[in-house]
C-alpha cells in the first residue's frame, strides 16, 4: 500500500488493494480519508449560480476541462443512497462528475475514466484524483454496497488511481430525531481549480423533466455533455406508454415515499413532487419519438445571459 503524504491519498489500484469489506475497514485502516470527510462535510453549503453550471441528474455524466467557455461548475445533488463521483487529472485539469444509483456500477465506472482520458491524452505529467460523496447509514444498507462496488470498481482498472475524499456512508451520516439521513447531499466541482464543495442547486435544467422521464422510464447512465462544442445533449430516448403509472399521482405522499424511493425517510422535501412531475411528463408524452424530430436529440447552448437555450435543428 502506498500513500501520498503531501495529499493524505490512498492509491486505488489493483496491484495494491485488496476488496474491502466494509467501509468501516476503510476508515480504520486509513484514518486520513475520515479525517478528510469529516473536513469536507464541515464545510458551507453553497448555493450555486445556474450562470456556468452545468447540473447532472441520476444516471448521467458529464466531463470537460479549464478551457471550457460554457462551464464553471458541474454539480449535482438529491443523493441520498446514490453516491456523486469526481475524477479529475491533475496535469490537463479534465474532470468528471457522475450521480450514480447502483444501476450498472462496473461500466459506469469505465465511462467516467474514459471520459476523463479521452479530455487528457495529450498530456503525460498529471495523476487521476477520485472524490467520493454519498450515501448513508439507510437500514437496508444500500449506501454500503454501492460504496463497496464503487471503490471496487475503481481498484480494477489499470489506471492510477488516487482517492482524495471518501465522504461515503458512516461519514456521510447524521442522526435527526432518531432518522438517519445524509450530512451532504450534493456537490459541485470547480471546472477550473477542481475544488469539490457541498452545494445545492436552484436550478436543475435544461430539460429536467425529460431527463428525470428517461431515467424513470429505465434509462442507463448517459453522457451529457460535448465539451467541444458546449452543447448539452438529451436523447433520444425511448420508453414504452404505461398508463398504470397513473395510479401514483392518486397515492399519498407516503405510499410515494415507502414504494418509490430507497430511502423514504431522509428524501429532501421536493421529492414527491419531483416523481409526480416526472410521471405526469410521461403519461403527456407515452410516445418519446414527438419529443425527438426525426430521430434527434435534444441540443442546449449556452446563451449570452448565462441560461440554457434548446438549439433548433434544420
Amino acid at each position: 500500500m502506498s500513500f501520498r503524504e503531501n495529499v493524505g491519498a490512498l492509491k486505488l489500484w489493483n496491484r495494491e488493494l485488496d476488496r474491502f469489506k466494509s467501509t468501516a475497514e476503510v476508515f480504520d485502516k486509513y484514518p486520513h480519508l475520515q479525517e478528510n470527510a469529516e473536513a469536507f462535510r464541515s464545510k458551507p453549503v453553497v448555493d450555486v449560480d445556474p450562470k456556468r453550471l452545468l447540473y447532472v441528474q441520476q444516471r448521467e455524466f458529464a466531463a470537460t476541462t479549464p478551457a471550457d467557455n460554457c462551464v464553471s461548475v458541474i454539480g449535482s445533488e438529491d443523493a441520498t443512497t446514490c453516491h456523486l463521483v469526481v475524477l479529475r487529472h491533475t496535469g490537463s485539469g479534465a474532470v468528471c462528475l457522475a450521480h450514480c444509483d447502483g444501476f450498472n456500477t462496473w461500466s459506469e465506472v469505465q465511462l467516467i475514466i474514459k471520459a476523463v482520458t479521452s479530455l487528457s491524452n495529450v498530456c503525460n505529467e498529471g495523476r487521476f484524483e477520485l472524490h467520493l460523496v454519498g450515501g448513508f447509514n439507510d437500514d437496508a444498507k444500500t449506501s454500503h454496497k454501492l460504496s463497496l462496488n464503487i471503490m471496487a470498481a475503481f481498484q480494477k482498472q489499470k489506471e492510477d488511481i488516487h482517492l482524495e475524499t471518501c465522504c461515503i456512508t458512516e461519514m456521510n451520516n447524521v442522526v435527526d430525531k432518531g432518522i438517519h439521513r445524509p450530512i451532504v447531499y450534493g456537490i459541485g466541482v470547480n471546472v477550473k481549480t477542481g475544488e469539490v464543495f457541498p452545494a445545492s442547486f436552484p436550478h436543475k435544467g435544461p430539460a429536467e423533466e425529460l431527463r428525470s422521464a428517461r431515467t424513470f422510464a429505465g434509462g442507463e447512465m448517459i453522457n451529457i455533455y460535448d465539451s467541444s462544442s458546449g452543447l448539452v445533449k438529451i436523447g433520444p430516448c425511448q420508453w414504452a406508454p404505461d398508463l398504470n403509472i397513473a395510479f401514483w399521482l392518486s397515492q399519498s405522499d407516503a405510499t410515494i415515499l415507502k414504494y418509490l424511493s430507497t430511502s423514504p425517510m431522509a428524501e429532501p422535501p421536493h421529492f414527491v413532487q419531483h416523481m409526480k412531475s416526472t410521471i405526469e411528463f410521461l403519461l403527456s408524452h407515452p410516445n418519446s419519438d414527438s419529443l425527438f424530430p426525426g430521430g434527434q436529440p435534444q441540443l442546449y447552448q449556452r446563451t449570452e445571459s448565462g441560461t440554457w437555450e434548446r438549439l433548433v435543428q434544420s
